[in-house]
């Protein structure tokens, strides 16, 4: 038990120094953005270079993980949204919303330190295979269907269209791309320019963790506790057991890959959740469910933390 602790108390003192530091002014909650902005956009791509730079590419790619987990995540997306649209009176725009939730995990910013510390550099091939089908999949599904929800005249072919134009902007899907593609050529990066990657790689935990901390400050679930519940369920207890029984029908080449994949699956979802509900009004719904899901993923995370070890 005292290993385990001695990997999630970490991460989640960081998410608490991140929250004190807004909480009581240090820093103000806007700021929170700037430092997401490099994280995401700076930070985070490097790392997935570096990921897909250590080894040829055949050895870093593992198909059975990507079908694997695509496989439980879309499981789990289906359930959800079913259970949604069908049984509540949320409506499509959140249905697709609480879906998105579920499927998706905080896979850079919570994620990848968790993995990190237990796993050493197989965190990082993970992290690539998660963006893969989390930016190519879930994301533009829960977003088309959201989208579809605001009935707002928009044909079919118009929601593809206006997904596929915000996929080719993701830079860590270019980042996909190019690591991919200097795996491929074998392409070694002159020693500067691999330095600098690294260094710009390393700052991606710590801040991501800080980051989630300070987003946090401010809100509140009042009222949404049913429709919150769902997506917590959903995300903390249906993801990771999906994953489980699909990586054990389905186990990727390497048994710390399917560690990876349970790790991954146990963390809430992504950071810019109440950004996303923003569009369809329901950024005070994503922003509870991002408050509730962060709290009790300590749980979840030291669960998923037992069962690897």
């Amino acid at each position: 038990m005292a290993d385990i602790l001695a990997i999630s108390v970490p991460i989640f003192l960081i998410i608490g120094i991140g929250y004190v530091a807004v909480r009581f002014g240090l820093l103000a909650r806007g700021d929170m953005r700037i430092l997401g902005f490099f994280v995401l956009n700076i930070a985070m791509p490097a790392l997935i270079v570096r990921a897909l730079l250590q080894k040829p590419l055949g050895e870093v790619l593992d198909g059975r993980y990507l079908a694997g987990y695509a496989l439980a995540s879309f499981t789990v997306f289906a359930l959800v949204f079913v259970t949604a649209d069908r049984l509540t009176s949320s409506g499509r725009a959140r249905a697709g919303l609480q879906a998105l939730g579920a499927a998706t995990s905080n896979t850079g910013f919570i994620g990848y330190p968790v993995a990190a510390m237990a796993l050493g550099p197989t965190a990082a091939v993970a992290m690539a295979h998660n963006f893969v089908i989390e930016n190519l999949l879930i994301l533009p599904l829960g977003l088309a269907l959201a989208e579809s929800g605001r009935h707002a005249g928009k044909t079919g072919r118009e929601i593809a269209l206006e997904t596929l134009r915000g996929l080719g902007r993701n830079p860590l899907l270019l980042a996909l791309i190019l690591g991919a593609t200097l795996a491929a050529l074998s392409v070694t990066l002159p020693l500067p320019l691999a330095r600098t990657v690294d260094l710009l790689a390393s700052a991606s935990a710590p801040i991501s963790l800080f980051v989630i901390g300070g987003t946090l400050v401010g809100v509140r679930v009042g009222g949404m506790a049913k429709a919150v519940s769902l997506v917590a369920i959903g995300k903390l207890v249906l993801h990771p057991l999906a994953v489980l029984a699909v990586a054990m029908l389905l186990p990727a080449r390497d048994p710390m890959l399917v560690q990876a994949m349970v790790i991954f699956a146990s963390v809430p979802m992504v950071t810019i959740y109440p950004l996303l509900g923003q569009r369809y009004g329901e950024e005070e719904f994503c922003a509870a469910a991002l408050l509730v899901t962060t709290t009790l993923s300590f749980l979840s995370i030291s669960a998923a933390l037992f069962f690897i070890r």
